[in-house]
């Protein structure tokens, strides 16, 4: 059953919520909730771990960039998580989507979302994406390489239309781990204006009536909280519109650079200005193809992280605490089979106890996941009472991008499910992995 809780209006002074969903209040002391339902009641009726999203602020982070850009086209980068309410919520705010497989493809599409607002890109993309892209009728493809060209000029045959992009590589470091830069040129992501690689392939793909070109792609990276490198990219994207407009009388409409915007994971941690994004790409796009001579065309943009990361937190439970060679650990039920992002990036996060107030003094632990690795680290050198004791429950904010998306299967544990919280109710979108599930797919014997 579907309980209705009333919503505090405030929330404690001493309470530091700046990185939670802006519906998470504390009503009382040690109990938090989240779009007005206790966290801690989550806890009991979904079990841990568990994710929890607040619908409102999802759709409130998307109603936030289509007011900071209403020229341009918003896509939501699917990849940062979905799940078939994600994309009922982005379509019905105005965003498009932005899609790197046919699994994320037809999930949108069977759920409801126009496949004309889709744009499908990959630096590796498989007959079974573009097929699907195709059969479905998505708005655009970004082609990532040369051979893709052939190929999809081949799978849309001589009396087909495609409207694509070109992925292009404009040279820029950016982005806040060197593993999620992919704005460089010894990447293997796109095609380099450099050496020369973006013009080739643009000049072969016009040779193929069928596929329109209609703008280029970039992505610079991700967790990128300065404005700088998307001018930098703006005016290395203008520059190579401009020689296609010289060389070939090309007059592109869209430019896409992409997403990566930075967002806090820790109070105090800096997240990417989008006011400022706005108002400053836009002036430097605008002098930038007039001192070219070119028509402005017309922006689009893929935030993911930056919609549904702030929205979601997960929950977790206390297993065992062991103080071991003078440090103190707390081991959850979870770890990077849910979260495998401080093992990948060194990302660090601000878990909090819930459930329960302690007077107790605040202690420098370790939250660490269950599995044999050394490298499963949830929290490092955090703050969390001295007393937090097995049974307790934790609570980490910042959890709805690129959590359930990248889980693994790791010790046959089974993903955690996703619950949606919204005006003091609570409702499972994606139920828990079971047993039953991975029995199912082991079909060897």
């Amino acid at each position: 059953m579907t309980t209705v809780h009333e919503q505090p209006t405030a929330r404690p002074a001493s309470a530091d919520l700046s990185v939670w969903p802006a519906s998470a209040t504390e009503p009382r002391a040690g109990d938090l909730s989240v779009g007005g339902v206790p966290l801690a009641e989550l806890a009991e009726r979904f079990g841990t771990p568990v994710y929890v999203l607040d619908e409102s602020e999802v759709r409130d982070r998307c109603r936030t960039y289509r007011d900071a850009f209403p020229d341009a086209e918003v896509l939501y980068a699917a990849k940062a998580f979905l799940c078939r309410a994600v994309a009922r919520w982005t379509a019905e705010e105005g965003l498009g989507l932005d899609v790197c497989s046919a699994g994320e493809l037809e999930l949108a599409v069977t759920t409801g979302f126009p496949p004309e607002r889709i744009v499908l890109h990959g630096n590796a993309k498989s007959p079974r994406d573009l097929d699907t892209a195709l059969r479905l009728g998505v708005g655009r493809i970004v082609i990532d390489s040369p051979s893709e060209i052939a190929r999809l000029a081949a799978a849309v045959g001589p009396d087909g239309h495609q409207r694509v992009m070109v992925r292009v590589v404009p040279g820029i470091s950016a982005g806040g781990h060197e593993k999620i830069r992919t704005g460089t040129d010894d990447q293997h992501f796109g095609l380099s204006i450099a050496d020369g690689y973006a013009q080739h392939a643009i000049a072969r793909l016009l040779d193929q009536p069928q596929l329109r070109l209609t703008g280029l792609h970039c992505h610079l990276g991700s967790q990128i909280t300065g404005v700088r490198p998307y001018l930098a990219a703006v005016r290395r994207m203008v520059g190579l519109m401009a020689r296609l407009y010289d060389q070939h009388g090309l007059v592109l409409p869209e430019l896409d650079l992409g997403g990566g915007h930075g967002i806090a994971y820790r109070p105090g941690d800096r997240a990417l200005d989008l006011t400022a994004l706005a108002r400053r790409v836009r002036a430097e796009l605008s002098d930038a193809c007039a001192t070219a001579g070119i028509p402005v065309p017309r922006l689009l943009l893929e935030p993911g992280r930056a919609i549904v990361g702030p929205a979601g937190v997960v929950l977790y439970r206390v297993l065992a605490v062991k103080r071991t060679g003078g440090r103190v650990f707390l081991a959850v039920d979870g770890g990077m089979s849910d979260n495998p992002r401080p093992a990948l990036y060194g990302v660090r996060y601000a878990p909090r106890l819930i459930g329960r107030h302690s007077t107790a003094a605040p202690a420098r632990v370790t939250v660490v996941g269950r599995h044999c690795e050394a490298g499963d680290i949830l929290a490092a050198d955090v703050e969390l009472p001295e007393d937090v004791r097995p049974g307790d429950l934790l609570a980490v904010p910042v959890a709805g991008a690129y959590h359930l998306s990248m889980a693994s299967g790791y010790n046959l544990v089974g993903r955690p499910p996703v619950a949606a919280v919204r005006d003091g109710l609570a409702r499972l979108l994606v139920r828990r992995e079971s047993l039953e599930d991975i029995r199912g797919r082991d079909v060897g014997l």
